[in-house]
């Protein structure tokens, strides 16, 4: 666990293992779950690594999260992640209780925060985190711009 960092750092951590996980061949994007200004989860995707289509930053991240706290409700955290959250990724948000959900680049295509369905603004969204977009923006649309540009 690591304790005492500042709120862009804990983006800059999720970037860190954004740009890890690029090397390793996974898409780039990377998740940090804080509680009390402590990390307690860091996680990347790892889909290819563990062939899992549900092993999205996030879902990995709240995955150690909720064991290092011993509940499924992660009432007092808040999740920094590289990219806008998708539909499932969203929905994990919100039966978890996040805080408050913090994102750097968007996502038109796959999004479900601010982009496509807007999941927390959904009738049947039972939780919506507070929720604050664009935080790193720039460092995580190069991240996973130079990753696709290479790879076409």
């Amino acid at each position: 666990m690591i304790r005492g960092l500042k709120a862009p750092s804990f983006m800059d951590l999720a970037l860190k293992t954004a740009e890890n996980a690029g090397k390793a061949g996974e898409v780039p994007i990377g998740c940090v779950v804080v509680r009390n200004y402590e990390v307690i989860a860091t996680a990347a995707n790892r889909t290819l690594t563990d062939y899992d289509p549900t092993a999205h930053a996030e879902i990995v991240a709240l995955r150690e999260a909720a064991k290092k706290i011993g509940s499924e409700r992660l009432v007092d955290c808040d999740l920094y992640v590289t990219l806008e959250p998708c539909t499932m990724c969203a929905g994990a948000i919100s039966f978890a209780r996040v805080r408050r959900l913090y994102y750097g680049a968007a996502d038109p295509k796959g999004g479900a925060v601010e982009s496509g369905v807007r999941f927390f603004a959904s009738p049947t969204c039972h939780h919506a985190p507070d929720v604050y977009s664009g935080v790193g923006e720039s460092e995580a649309a190069r991240l996973l711009k130079e990753f696709f540009r290479e790879r076409r």
